[in-house]
Protein backbone atom coordinates (compact mmCIF):
# COMPACT_ATOMS: atom_id res chain seq x y z
CA UNK A 1 0.00 0.00 0.00
CA UNK A 2 1.52 2.91 -1.19
CA UNK A 3 -1.63 5.59 -1.17
CA UNK A 4 -4.08 6.64 1.77
CA UNK A 5 -6.59 9.15 1.50
CA UNK A 6 -9.35 10.42 2.77
CA UNK A 7 -12.57 11.07 1.14
CA UNK A 8 -15.64 13.16 2.75
CA UNK A 9 -19.33 12.81 1.82
CA UNK A 10 -22.26 14.73 3.00
CA UNK A 11 -26.06 14.61 2.55
CA UNK A 12 -28.73 16.74 4.04
CA UNK A 13 -31.76 15.24 5.69
CA UNK A 14 -34.91 16.12 7.63
CA UNK A 15 -34.77 14.95 10.90
CA UNK A 16 -38.32 13.70 12.06
CA UNK A 17 -37.51 13.00 15.83
CA UNK A 18 -37.20 15.25 18.61
CA UNK A 19 -35.50 14.39 22.16
CA UNK A 20 -37.29 17.00 24.40
CA UNK A 21 -35.27 17.24 27.65
CA UNK A 22 -37.88 18.51 30.32
CA UNK A 23 -38.53 17.81 33.97
CA UNK A 24 -39.46 19.63 37.71
CA UNK A 25 -37.89 21.37 40.18
CA UNK A 26 -38.70 22.46 43.76
CA UNK A 27 -37.04 23.98 46.52
CA UNK A 28 -39.02 23.18 49.94
CA UNK A 29 -37.73 23.55 53.45
CA UNK A 30 -36.65 19.94 54.58
CA UNK A 31 -35.53 17.04 52.29
CA UNK A 32 -38.45 14.66 52.95
CA UNK A 33 -41.06 18.16 52.01
CA UNK A 34 -38.41 17.92 48.69
CA UNK A 35 -38.70 14.44 47.67
CA UNK A 36 -42.58 14.55 48.00
CA UNK A 37 -43.54 17.74 46.31
CA UNK A 38 -41.02 16.67 43.23
CA UNK A 39 -42.78 12.60 42.80
CA UNK A 40 -45.69 14.72 43.19
CA UNK A 41 -44.77 17.10 40.29
CA UNK A 42 -43.49 14.18 38.05
CA UNK A 43 -46.76 12.32 38.12
CA UNK A 44 -48.49 15.95 36.88
CA UNK A 45 -45.37 15.72 34.17
CA UNK A 46 -46.23 12.16 33.37
CA UNK A 47 -49.82 12.42 33.13
CA UNK A 48 -49.64 15.67 31.08
CA UNK A 49 -47.36 13.96 28.59
CA UNK A 50 -49.94 11.41 28.48
CA UNK A 51 -52.86 13.23 27.73
CA UNK A 52 -50.31 14.98 25.27
CA UNK A 53 -50.31 11.51 23.43
CA UNK A 54 -46.96 10.67 24.37
CA UNK A 55 -46.26 6.95 24.44
CA UNK A 56 -45.12 5.78 28.15
CA UNK A 57 -41.81 3.98 26.12
CA UNK A 58 -41.06 7.23 24.81
CA UNK A 59 -40.77 8.93 28.49
CA UNK A 60 -36.92 8.24 29.93
CA UNK A 61 -35.91 9.09 33.50
CA UNK A 62 -32.59 11.32 32.94
CA UNK A 63 -32.05 12.45 36.19
CA UNK A 64 -33.23 12.68 39.70
CA UNK A 65 -31.75 14.27 42.38
CA UNK A 66 -32.15 15.69 46.08
CA UNK A 67 -29.86 17.87 47.67
CA UNK A 68 -29.52 20.58 50.14
CA UNK A 69 -28.71 24.45 49.21
CA UNK A 70 -26.77 26.45 51.45
CA UNK A 71 -27.03 30.03 52.48
CA UNK A 72 -23.83 29.92 53.94
CA UNK A 73 -22.05 26.36 54.89
CA UNK A 74 -23.19 25.09 56.92
CA UNK A 75 -26.07 26.84 57.25
CA UNK A 76 -29.05 25.04 54.99
CA UNK A 77 -31.45 27.48 52.63
CA UNK A 78 -33.46 24.62 51.39
CA UNK A 79 -33.73 21.63 49.52
CA UNK A 80 -33.66 21.36 46.14
CA UNK A 81 -35.51 18.32 44.86
CA UNK A 82 -35.40 17.81 40.80
CA UNK A 83 -36.82 15.14 37.93
CA UNK A 84 -35.47 15.09 34.52
CA UNK A 85 -37.08 13.34 31.67
CA UNK A 86 -36.06 12.53 27.99
CA UNK A 87 -39.30 12.82 25.80
CA UNK A 88 -39.01 11.11 22.19
CA UNK A 89 -41.50 13.45 20.52
CA UNK A 90 -42.12 11.21 16.75
CA UNK A 91 -44.42 13.84 15.42
CA UNK A 92 -42.94 17.19 14.72
CA UNK A 93 -45.82 18.65 13.86
CA UNK A 94 -47.08 17.81 17.26
CA UNK A 95 -43.97 19.15 19.06
CA UNK A 96 -44.69 22.58 19.87
CA UNK A 97 -47.83 20.74 21.61
CA UNK A 98 -45.91 19.37 23.96
CA UNK A 99 -43.40 21.50 25.12
CA UNK A 100 -46.54 23.50 25.94
CA UNK A 101 -48.13 20.61 27.69
CA UNK A 102 -44.76 20.55 29.60
CA UNK A 103 -44.72 24.51 30.59
CA UNK A 104 -48.81 24.30 31.29
CA UNK A 105 -47.49 21.76 34.56
CA UNK A 106 -46.83 24.49 36.76
CA UNK A 107 -43.99 26.59 38.36
CA UNK A 108 -42.15 23.87 38.88
CA UNK A 109 -41.97 22.72 35.09
CA UNK A 110 -38.30 23.06 33.60
CA UNK A 111 -37.50 22.83 29.93
CA UNK A 112 -33.93 21.73 29.48
CA UNK A 113 -33.21 21.17 25.27
CA UNK A 114 -34.35 19.73 22.81
CA UNK A 115 -31.97 17.32 20.19
CA UNK A 116 -33.41 16.77 16.37
CA UNK A 117 -32.91 12.88 15.00
CA UNK A 118 -33.18 11.47 12.15
CA UNK A 119 -35.00 8.52 13.03
CA UNK A 120 -33.51 5.84 10.07
CA UNK A 121 -30.83 7.49 8.45
CA UNK A 122 -29.71 4.42 6.45
CA UNK A 123 -30.43 5.68 2.83
CA UNK A 124 -28.87 9.46 3.53
CA UNK A 125 -25.55 7.36 4.49
CA UNK A 126 -25.59 5.45 1.76
CA UNK A 127 -25.38 8.13 -0.35
CA UNK A 128 -22.77 10.02 1.36
CA UNK A 129 -20.63 6.83 1.17
CA UNK A 130 -20.94 6.99 -2.15
CA UNK A 131 -19.71 11.04 -2.45
CA UNK A 132 -16.97 9.79 0.01
CA UNK A 133 -15.65 7.14 -1.92
CA UNK A 134 -15.57 9.18 -5.14
CA UNK A 135 -13.88 11.80 -2.66
CA UNK A 136 -11.57 9.60 -2.28
CA UNK A 137 -10.85 8.02 -5.51
CA UNK A 138 -10.23 11.52 -7.10
CA UNK A 139 -7.50 12.59 -4.59
CA UNK A 140 -5.52 9.08 -5.02
CA UNK A 141 -5.62 9.40 -8.75
CA UNK A 142 -4.66 12.72 -8.56
CA UNK A 143 -1.95 11.83 -6.00
CA UNK A 144 -0.47 8.46 -8.81
CA UNK A 145 -0.57 11.32 -11.50
CA UNK A 146 1.61 13.29 -8.91
CA UNK A 147 4.15 11.29 -8.03
CA UNK A 148 4.19 9.73 -11.82
CA UNK A 149 2.40 6.16 -11.35
CA UNK A 150 -0.51 4.45 -12.10
CA UNK A 151 -3.00 3.92 -9.31
CA UNK A 152 -3.60 0.47 -8.55
CA UNK A 153 -6.56 -1.41 -6.53
CA UNK A 154 -7.57 -0.64 -3.38
CA UNK A 155 -6.23 -2.97 -0.69
CA UNK A 156 -8.07 -1.17 2.84
CA UNK A 157 -11.10 0.85 3.42
CA UNK A 158 -12.67 2.43 6.79
CA UNK A 159 -15.02 4.80 7.79
CA UNK A 160 -16.47 7.01 10.63
CA UNK A 161 -19.89 8.94 10.83
CA UNK A 162 -20.45 11.58 11.83
CA UNK A 163 -23.40 14.69 12.46
CA UNK A 164 -23.02 18.27 11.47
CA UNK A 165 -24.77 21.38 13.16
CA UNK A 166 -29.00 21.68 12.80
CA UNK A 167 -29.79 25.28 11.20
CA UNK A 168 -33.18 27.27 11.84
CA UNK A 169 -35.00 27.23 8.85
CA UNK A 170 -37.16 30.71 7.97
CA UNK A 171 -40.44 29.07 7.39
CA UNK A 172 -40.94 27.48 11.00
CA UNK A 173 -39.08 30.53 12.51
CA UNK A 174 -41.61 32.44 10.84
CA UNK A 175 -44.80 30.68 11.43
CA UNK A 176 -44.35 31.41 15.14
CA UNK A 177 -43.21 27.56 15.69
CA UNK A 178 -41.09 27.65 19.22
CA UNK A 179 -39.39 25.14 17.51
CA UNK A 180 -37.49 24.27 14.28
CA UNK A 181 -35.73 20.88 12.91
CA UNK A 182 -34.03 22.43 10.26
CA UNK A 183 -31.33 20.46 8.11
CA UNK A 184 -29.00 17.89 9.59
CA UNK A 185 -25.92 17.37 8.12
CA UNK A 186 -24.84 13.50 7.47
CA UNK A 187 -21.36 12.74 6.64
CA UNK A 188 -19.16 10.09 5.98
CA UNK A 189 -15.34 10.22 6.06
CA UNK A 190 -13.78 7.34 4.69
CA UNK A 191 -10.07 6.38 4.62
CA UNK A 192 -9.03 4.08 1.32
CA UNK A 193 -5.56 2.72 0.69
CA UNK A 194 -4.21 2.21 -2.78
CA UNK A 195 -1.64 0.10 -4.25
CA UNK A 196 0.13 1.80 -7.48
CA UNK A 197 0.04 -0.51 -10.35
Amino acid sequence: MDITVVGEGSVLAAPDILRLHAGVEVRRASAADAFAAVRSAAARLAEALSGAGIAPEDVRTAELSLGPEYESYPKVAAYRGARGVEVVVRDLAGADGVIDTVAEVGEEARLNGVVFEVSDPAAALREARVLAFRDAAAKAAQYAELAGRPLGRVVSVSEEVGSGPQPLTMAAAESGASISPGRQTLTVRVRVGYDFA
